[in-house]
């Protein structure tokens, strides 16, 4: 259970990550296309680095990392 009281704006962010990462575990794991390199769509990653963004944490990988670490361990 989850112990950090986050803002809004950084639960938004933890979740849009835990999303982007789900969906590129998916896209990894499913059948590959003839040969052709997995591709996340593009919205998922303008989805996450928009909440990273309104979090404050752009470019602050290692506070975003400490946040969603305490937030959600087994990530």
């Amino acid at each position: 259970m989850p112990t950090a009281v986050l803002t809004d704006h950084e639960r938004t962010a933890v979740q849009a990550y835990l999303r982007l990462l789900q969906t590129v575990r998916a896209t990894l794991d499913g059948p590959s296309a003839a040969g052709r390199p997995p591709v996340v769509p593009p919205a998922a990653l303008a989805e996450a680095e928009s909440a990273l963004a309104a979090a404050g944490l752009t470019g602050n990988e290692e506070a975003f990392f400490r946040l969603l670490h305490t937030w959600c361990p087994e990530v």
